[in-house]
C-alpha cells in the first residue's frame, strides 16, 4: 500500500467516525435544549465549588459548574495543575486500568494507521468491520475519559466533598410538602437564612417565567429574573440557536417537588440554593418553518438545583443552575 492509499484510508475511517459521532451529538444537543443548555452554569456566592447538600428531591451530587465567573482559591488551582504536570493525562486518578487500555489501544491504532494496518487494515473482512466498531468505541471511551480530566483539573481539590459545607443547612428530611407536590418547608434545624413560605412562591414562579422568557427569545425580560451572568450565557446560547436556525421552545413547566439545600447570608447578599423536580415540553423547532428538529411534544421531566440571590430588601434572582448526577 503506498502513501496516497494510506492517506485515503485514513480519510475513510475519519468519515466513519464522524458519521456516527455527529448523530450521537445532535441528539444529546437536542436533549439539552431547554434553558440552561443541560448543563452547570451560574456562581454561589462563595460556595460557588461547594456542593450544595442533598436533598429528598435531588438525592444525588449537583455537578459542578463548567459555566461560572467565580475563581477557584490560588492553591487549590494551582494543586490541581501541578497534578496534572506531575502525572499526565492518562496516569490521572480514576483513569486506572481502563485508562490505559484505552491509551494503549487508542496508540496501536495510530499507529497501525501511520503503517499501513490499523483502523482500515483489511476492512474487507466482517472481523475487521467488527475490529474497526471496537475501536470506533474506544476512542469514544477516551474523549469521555478526556472530558472527565479536564473537568477534574479546572475544580478544585477540596470542592464538591461528601457531607454539607461549613454552616450549610441540613438536606431536609421530610414532612411538608417535600413528598409530594411543591416545596418541603420541614427541617430539622433552621438554616442560616430563614426562608419564608413566600420566597417558595418566588423560586416556583421564577422557575416558570425564566422558562417563558427564554423561549421567547426575551432577553430583556430575563435581565429581571437573573443575574447579569446568567444573562450572559443564557444570551450565547440563544445567539448559537439562531446560528443553528433553531428556535427552543419550552411550555407546561410544573414544579412537582422541591425541597431546600441551603441558604445563607454574604454580605448584603441572601442566597438559597434550592432542589426542584419540574415537568415540561421541551421541544425544538426550525426557524421560520416550525418543523421538529429536537425534543417531545410530550412533557419529560427535569432535576436540577437552582441558585437564587437577593440584595437586602430586593428581589429574587436567578444566580445559578446545577444538574443532578
Amino acid at each position: 500500500m503506498n502513501f496516497s492509499q494510506r492517506t485515503r484510508g485514513i480519510v475513510r475511517a475519519f468519515a466513519v467516525v464522524l458519521s456516527l459521532a455527529i448523530p450521537l451529538a445532535m441528539a444529546i444537543s437536542s436533549a439539552d435544549a431547554r434553558v440552561g443548555g443541560g448543563g452547570s452554569s451560574g456562581s454561589r456566592g462563595s460556595r460557588t465549588y461547594s456542593a450544595p447538600p442533598s436533598t429528598t428531591t435531588a438525592p444525588n451530587a449537583a455537578q459542578p459548574m463548567n459555566r461560572t465567573f467565580a475563581q477557584p482559591g490560588a492553591p487549590a488551582a494551582a494543586g490541581a495543575a501541578a497534578g496534572a504536570a506531575k502525572g499526565g493525562f492518562f496516569n490521572r486518578p480514576g483513569m486506572g486500568m481502563l485508562g490505559g487500555l484505552a491509551a494503549g489501544f487508542l496508540g496501536a491504532g495510530l499507529l497501525g494507521m501511520l503503517f499501513g494496518g490499523g483502523m482500515m487494515g483489511g476492512l474487507g473482512g466482517l472481523s475487521s468491520i467488527i475490529g474497526l466498531m471496537l475501536q470506533i468505541g474506544l476512542i469514544l471511551i477516551v474523549v469521555k475519559l478526556a472530558m472527565s480530566w479536564w473537568q477534574r483539573r479546572h475544580t478544585p481539590a477540596n470542592a464538591y466533598a461528601s457531607g454539607p459545607a461549613a454552616g450549610a443547612a441540613p438536606p431536609q428530611t421530610g414532612g411538608g410538602f417535600g413528598s409530594g407536590m411543591g416545596f418541603g418547608l420541614g427541617s430539622s434545624s433552621p438554616a442560616p437564612l430563614e426562608i419564608q413560605p413566600a420566597d417558595y412562591e418566588a423560586f416556583e414562579r421564577l422557575l416558570g417565567e425564566v422558562q417563558a422568557a427564554w423561549s421567547n427569545e426575551d432577553v430583556a425580560k430575563l435581565h429581571t429574573l437573573a443575574t447579569p451572568e446568567m444573562v450572559s450565557y443564557f444570551t450565547k446560547d440563544l445567539e448559537q440557536n439562531k446560528t443553528n436556525n433553531d428556535i427552543n421552545k419550552v411550555s407546561d413547566v410544573k414544579l412537582l417537588q422541591g425541597d431546600l439545600a441551603e441558604a445563607w447570608r454574604e454580605g448584603e447578599t441572601d442566597y438559597a440554593s434550592v432542589a426542584m423536580r419540574f415537568s415540561l415540553v421541551d421541544k425544538t423547532l426550525e426557524r421560520g418553518t416550525n418543523r421538529l428538529v429536537g425534543g417531545s411534544e410530550t412533557p419529560t421531566e427535569a432535576t436540577e438545583v437552582w441558585t437564587f440571590a437577593r440584595q437586602r430588601s430586593g428581589n429574587w434572582e436567578l444566580s445559578a443552575i446545577q444538574q443532578t448526577n
